[in-house]
C-alpha cells in the first residue's frame, strides 16, 4: 500500500504542477560580448567564451502578490529589511540544478519580488563567475541576486579524502564561510542545495524562529542510527567521542538549513567546524565530505523543522544511486541528495519515477532544440 500511496502521490504533484506552469518568454537587450541565439520562438544569451554551458530559456517574470510588504526601489538592496535570503552555490556542473531549484522557489512563492539570492562560486572553477552571472541574470532578468566569490584555498589543504569524489568538491565546504563572505548586514539565511526542488512557499520556511540560542535549524531524524557517520576509530577514543556527552544528536540533512548568521559569527562556528576537518585530516573519523563536522558541531543542538521541508535521498545511496520514494508524510521541498541527479537521469532515458518531479521546473534547452539552431548556423 505504501508503494500505492508514493506512486498516487507522485501523480498528484505532477498534475498540479503541469497545470500551472507558464510559457511567459521574454526578449532583452544583447551586449557586446553576448551572441543572439532564436530557438522555437525563445530568445538565448549566449558568452562567446562559454558555449559549453548549458543554455536555457528565461523564465516566466513573477511578481508580489497583494499581500507584500517591500521597500519598492531598494529591492535590488541585499541589505533590503523586507527580503527573504537564500543562498546557494553556483558552478557549471550543477548549473542547471541551480536554475531548476531558483525557479521552483520563484513559482511557489508569495512574495517573490521579496527574495534576494546569494550565490557564492569559485575563481578556479572551469568557468568565471561573471559567465555563470550572466546565465542567472538572462534567465532571470528580474532577480534579486549578487554573486560572491569563494576562495577555495581557506578550504582545500582541509578537505579529506570521501566515498564520492563529488562530496570533495571544495563548493561544498562554502556553507561553512557564508557569516564571512555575505554582508554583516545579513542577519540570517536559508542555504539551499542545488539539487531541491520547492514546491511550497519559502516564505514558510524563512518565517520559522530558531529559539534558545540555536544557530541552524534543519528537518532531524533521529531513527537514523547517528553511530554510522563516524568511524570506528572515533567511537573507540572517548577523547573525541565524548563531544556527543550531554547531547542527543540526531542526523540532519546540510542540504536545507536556516542559519543565524549573528549567533554564527559570534560563536566563531566557522573555526569549530574547521578544527574538526583539521583532526580528520591526521586520524579519519568520518568517511563523508562536508556533513560530519556539522554533525559534530551542531548535532544535538538544531531546531527541528518539520521533515517536509526536506524530503531527501531522492538521489539514492552514495555509492549506486538506486532509485528512492517520497517519506511518508506531506511534501514542501524534495532534495535529491544522494549520487543520482534528476536531469542526468533524464537525459540518459533511464528516470526514477520521482524525478519527473522535478521535470517542470527545467528550463534546460534541449538537445532537439539546438540541433533546430545548428541547422540555422
Amino acid at each position: 500500500m505504501s508503494l500505492f500511496r508514493s506512486t498516487c502521490t507522485v501523480f498528484v504533484i505532477l498534475f498540479l504542477v503541469y497545470s500551472s506552469l507558464s510559457n511567459a518568454i521574454r526578449s532583452f537587450p544583447i551586449t557586446g560580448d553576448e551572441a543572439e541565439e532564436r530557438v522555437s520562438g525563445k530568445t538565448l544569451i549566449r558568452l562567446f567564451d562559454d558555449f559549453d554551458l548549458p543554455r536555457f530559456a528565461e523564465a516566466p517574470e513573477y511578481r508580489n502578490g497583494k499581500e507584500c510588504t517591500s521597500n519598492g526601489s531598494s529591492s535590488s538592496f541585499s541589505c533590503d529589511p523586507s527580503h527573504v535570503h537564500i543562498s546557494m552555490t553556483l558552478d557549471s556542473e550543477y548549473l542547471r540544478g541551480s536554475m531548476t531549484a531558483i525557479h521552483s522557489v520563484l513559482k511557489h512563492s508569495s512574495c517573490p519580488e521579496n527574495i534576494f539570492f546569494h550565490f557564492v562560486a569559485s575563481e578556479s572553477n572551469s568557468v568565471k563567475p561573471s559567465s555563470l552571472t550572466q546565465h542567472v541574470r538572462s534567465t532571470f532578468p528580474s532577480l534579486n541576486f549578487k554573486v560572491y566569490h569563494f576562495d577555495e584555498s581557506h578550504v582545500k589543504t582541509l578537505i579529506s579524502s570521501s566515498i564520492r569524489v563529488a562530496l570533495e568538491n571544495p563548493l561544498n565546504y562554502a556553507r561553512n564561510y557564508l557569516a564571512d563572505i555575505l554582508e554583516d548586514c545579513v542577519d540570517r539565511v536559508i542555504y539551499l542545495d542545488s539539487d531541491i526542488v520547492v514546491v511550497d512557499d519559502i516564505q514558510k520556511l524563512w518565517n520559522i524562529e530558531l529559539t534558545k540560542s540555536r544557530v541552524i535549524g534543519a528537518p532531524q531524524y533521529c531513527h537514523t542510527n547517528f553511530t554510522t557517520y563516524f568511524t570506528d576509530d572515533f567511537w573507540f577514543d572517548s577523547s573525541i567521542s565524548r563531544v556527543f556527552h550531554g547531547r542527543n544528536p540526531c542526523y540532519f540533512n546540510t542540504g536545507v538549513m536556516i542559519m543565524d548568521l549573528v549567533k554564527w559569527r559570534e560563536g566563531n562556528y566557522t573555526e569549530k567546524i574547521e578544527k574538526w576537518m583539521e583532526l580528520q585530516k591526521e586520524r579519519r573519523i568520518y568517511e563523508l565530505g562536508s556533513l560530519p563536522p556539522f554533525l559534530l558541531v551542531f548535532g544535538g543542538d538544531i531546531e527541528a523543522i518539520d521533515h517536509k521541508w526536506n524530503q531527501h535521498g531522492l538521489g539514492g545511496d552514495n555509492v549506486k544511486g538506486s532509485c528512492r520514494l517520497l517519506h511518508p508524510g506531506p511534501v514542501s521541498l524534495l532534495h535529491w541528495s544522494g549520487k543520482g541527479k534528476p536531469w542526468l537521469r533524464l537525459d540518459e532515458g533511464n528516470p526514477c519515477p520521482l524525478d519527473h518531479l522535478w521535470l517542470p521546473y527545467d528550463l534546460y534547452l534541449h538537445n532537439h532544440h539546438r540541433n533546430l539552431l545548428h541547422q540555422d548556423m
